[in-house]
């Protein structure tokens, strides 16, 4: 949770989730939440509720809906960060807590088969003259 100096004038509360990166040698941020109560719904005029209601009835009115501003996990961010804390010589080794999400594969080894041919280079064999 970060400081109110901090925050901006919409949220009223803000979470930053961070990595390290021992390349780097710092923390960085890879996602960040704000709570931004009504402050931008009242801007857009997003309410919620129900306008129709007994008379007096305060819960029956519509009242401005409540917002979340969040970044997606920025993916490659979070990419990096595995690589730098994960990788061996031969390839990449999956944390404890994500082997069930990858199908129970603890390892991710650096495999690479034979270069494909382009179709430059395969166009270049079938016009080169043959060596006698």
């Amino acid at each position: 949770c970060l400081v109110s100096g901090e925050l901006n004038d919409a949220a009223v509360k803000k979470y930053d989730l961070e990595a390290w990166f021992p390349g780097q040698g710092a923390y960085r941020e890879l996602v960040s939440c704000s709570n931004c109560t009504d402050y931008q719904a009242r801007g857009v005029g997003t309410r919620c509720g129900s306008k129709q209601g007994a008379q007096g009835d305060m819960n029956a009115r519509a009242s401005y809906a409540h917002f979340l501003n969040s970044t997606l996990c920025a993916t490659g961010r979070g990419i990096c960060c595995l690589l730098e804390n994960y990788q061996t010589e031969d390839g990449v080794k999956v944390p404890d807590v994500l082997v069930p999400f990858m199908g129970g594969m603890d390892f991710l080894p650096f495999v690479r088969g034979p270069l494909e041919t382009t179709k430059g280079e395969k166009k270049a064999k079938k016009t080169k003259p043959a060596k006698k």
